[in-house]
């Protein structure tokens, strides 16, 4: 497979470094998580967005966190329970008696970084409210629609263990994120040394490294990204693959493989390359494509990465 961008693009090679610095500045709070924060900041480049799905303290809120410590934007958090209205997302218009009109109040969804703090445990009503926001980056509330900022990066969370009181994601909202990933328990050598920080004051804190302005030349650096034909046949193979499988009832859809190149080449310009090569393709598919299949069995989602995996090993690499 021939690269006719082989050369080092010195304009990429330079925006990644704020990119990679992005990532190393969310490890100074994020101990032993050096992946996660990757994977993060890739769906944020990639104009994506992310459910971490994990058991309670892990550090799911703490990622959110400094991501959003690490951009000078606007940060919100929507803590899901039950009760939780549309409105209470998206805003509401309030009757003012003095000037016998009504004005709209922006609800948490204006921002540019959110967190969706256990998700399913808002009802299907409040859930479906979010789709109009990740998918078309605006919100329409009695009649209007209202954009939200140019730069809007959704990170939801949920515990796949409990489920008193919650209410699963549709596949139709599942498959509006780009990335689903677990951040998993940290190494004994990691543990230790979260600890020794939580000892020290502001220990978990980051300061700001990129704005708003950066993070959207980056996204708009990254659509420039080469993508071989090769390439996406391979991901057209890869899809295929899971719609075929024995194991699978419903297999990727067409956005999934939409995403997957977005992703694919936020990697690449993370890593300083103007052009995607097939282990982007290969490390980002358990990760985009896992929650949007749906097993004939169920099981829990790291067995859907594991099965995406399975089905890499049986698809022709480019050579």
């Amino acid at each position: 497979m021939n690269n006719p961008q082989a050369a080092p693009n010195p304009q990429v090679t330079a925006m990644s470094g704020a990119a990679k610095a992005l990532v190393q500045n969310m490890g100074h709070a994020l101990v032993g998580q050096s992946k996660s924060a990757r994977l993060a900041v890739v769906a944020l480049l990639a104009g994506g967005h992310v459910l971490l799905e994990d058991v309670p303290g892990v550090g799911k809120t703490l990622l959110a966190k400094s991501l959003s410590g690490s951009i000078k934007g606007s940060f919100k958090r929507i803590q899901c329970t039950p009760d939780l209205l549309p409105s209470d997302v998206s805003g509401i218009n309030l009757f003012d008696q003095k000037t016998q009109a009504f004005n709209f109040v922006p609800g948490p969804i204006f921002t540019n970084i959110l967190l969706v703090d256990e998700v399913n445990r808002a009802t299907p009503r409040t859930q479906s409210g979010l789709l109009e926001a990740m998918e078309e980056g605006q919100v329409t509330t009695d009649g209007i629609t209202r954009q939200l900022p140019s730069l809007f990066f959704a990170i939801a969370t949920q515990n796949p263990i409990e489920h008193h009181g919650t209410f699963p994601l549709p596949e139709a909202q599942l498959d509006r994120f780009m990335i689903c990933m677990s951040m998993g328990y940290p190494q004994a050598e990691s543990e230790a040394e979260i600890i020794k920080k939580t000892m020290k004051e502001g220990a978990f804190q980051v300061a700001p490294v990129l704005s708003v302005e950066d993070v959207l030349a980056a996204r708009q650096a990254v659509k420039k990204i080469f993508v071989h034909d090769a390439l996406v046949n391979y991901i057209v193979q890869i899809v295929q693959a899971t719609r075929r499988h024995p194991s699978i009832l419903l297999g990727v859809s067409p956005r999934g493989s939409q995403l997957l190149v977005k992703a694919a080449q936020a990697q690449a310009f993370i890593d300083g390359r103007d052009f995607v090569n097939p282990d982007d393709i290969k490390t980002l598919a358990p990760y985009v494509f896992g929650h949007r299949i749906v097993p004939k069995v169920k099981t829990n989602k790291v067995s859907h990465g594991e099965l995406i995996e399975k089905i890499l090993e049986t698809v022709a690499v480019p050579a």
